[in-house]
C-alpha cells in the first residue's frame, strides 16, 4: 500500500509534477482508500509484533494478549478491505474510458478473499472477546438463577 501512493494511476504530468487524474472523484477515493489501508495494515502489523515480543506472563493471557489479537484481527480485516477498495477503484480509473464493464466483475471477484476471512475469523474474534470481556466463571447464575 506504500508504493501504491507513489505509483499513482495515470502517472504524473510532465509540466507541474500532479497527478493527471486529480480531479475526479474516484481519484480522491483512491488516495483516501490508499491510505486508511496503509495506516490499518501497519497497526495490524505492530499488534502481531506486540503479541510476538510480550513477556507471555498470566497476567498478559488474561487480558493484553487477547485484545491485541482482537485489535490485530480487526485492523487486519479493515486493511484487507480497504486495500481491496483500493484496487476496484484504480482498476475503474484504468478500465473506465474502454471496458467500463469489466471493473463490476473483478471488483466482485476482489470482494471474494475479504469475504473468506471474515468468514473464517469472525467466530475466533467473537469467541476471544466474549472470553476476554464476558462474564467470567464466577459471574455465571446457577440452577436456580442467582449468582454464586
Amino acid at each position: 500500500m506504500f508504493s501504491a501512493l507513489f505509483t499513482l494511476p495515470g502517472g504524473f504530468d510532465q509540466y507541474t509534477g500532479l497527478p493527471i487524474f486529480l480531479h475526479r472523484s474516484s481519484f480522491i477515493a483512491y488516495i483516501v482508500s490508499d491510505a486508511v489501508s496503509l495506516f490499518s495494515s501497519t497497526s495490524s502489523m505492530l499488534m502481531f509484533l506486540g503479541m510476538l515480543t510480550s513477556r507471555y506472563r498470566e497476567e498478559d493471557f488474561l487480558r493484553s494478549l487477547p485484545m491485541k489479537l482482537i485489535i490485530g484481527l480487526s485492523t487486519l480485516f479493515f486493511s484487507m478491505a480497504t486495500m481491496m477498495m483500493t484496487f476496484g477503484v484504480a482498476l475503474m480509473i484504468f478500465l473506465k474510458e474502454r471496458f467500463d464493464w469489466v471493473s463490476f466483475p473483478i471488483m466482485l471477484l476482489a470482494s471474494v478473499p475479504v469475504t473468506l476471512f471474515a468468514l473464517l475469523q469472525f467466530p475466533l474474534l467473537v469467541d476471544i472477546f466474549l472470553s476476554t470481556y464476558g462474564p467470567g466463571i464466577f459471574d455465571k447464575p446457577n440452577k436456580r438463577g442467582r449468582f454464586l
